[in-house]
């Protein structure tokens, strides 16, 4: 099955996948390196961020790797970049 969620790009990752945010039909089931992989290969500039983006789902932050997430429809993911400061 699947649903449809919207994502959302911060920072870095907005001005790379070039929209700030943008609606996404996904599996229900699916792990978090996956979700970024579909990501991704939407957004193929994306990947010079690939390891040290962070995403959240449902504003819970969710480590990249095997874990599996459920989604449900209306559900937001964030891409978060890393963020730097002084």
């Amino acid at each position: 099955m699947s649903c449809e969620v919207l994502v959302l790009y911060f920072a870095k990752s907005s001005e790379l996948a070039g929209v700030r945010s943008e609606n996404l039909t996904l599996p229900q089931e699916v792990t978090s390196k996956e979700l970024w992989e579909k990501i991704a290969a939407l957004h193929p500039r994306l990947s010079t961020i690939k390891d040290q983006v962070v995403l959240a789902v449902r504003q819970e932050y969710v480590t990249i790797g095997d874990d599996v997430i459920t989604l449900r429809t209306g559900d937001e993911v964030a891409v978060i970049p890393p963020i730097s400061g002084g």
